[in-house]
């Protein structure tokens, strides 16, 4: 099931939201929105995998009995 989301934007943005539609091949550009929207979400995700990483070399990483503590 999918929600419908109403953003007003600037025409400055409306006219970058269309070329990205444009440049990019997108067939909508709800489309180019979903995909901007992953990727800030896989940018976020590498970003706490690096923290940890650094937190597990420095000896602060934490024993989980459950990947969903990973999200509390």
């Amino acid at each position: 099931m999918r929600n419908i989301i109403n953003v007003s934007l600037p025409p400055a943005l409306t006219k970058e939201l269309e070329r990205g539609v444009k440049r990019f091949h997108f067939a909508s550009k709800s489309e180019f929105v979903r995909h901007l929207i992953r990727e800030w979400m896989a940018e976020r995700l590498a970003s706490d995998l690096k923290e940890s990483r650094k937190e597990y070399q420095a000896g602060k990483a934490k024993k989980l009995r459950d990947p969903r503590e990973l999200w509390t």
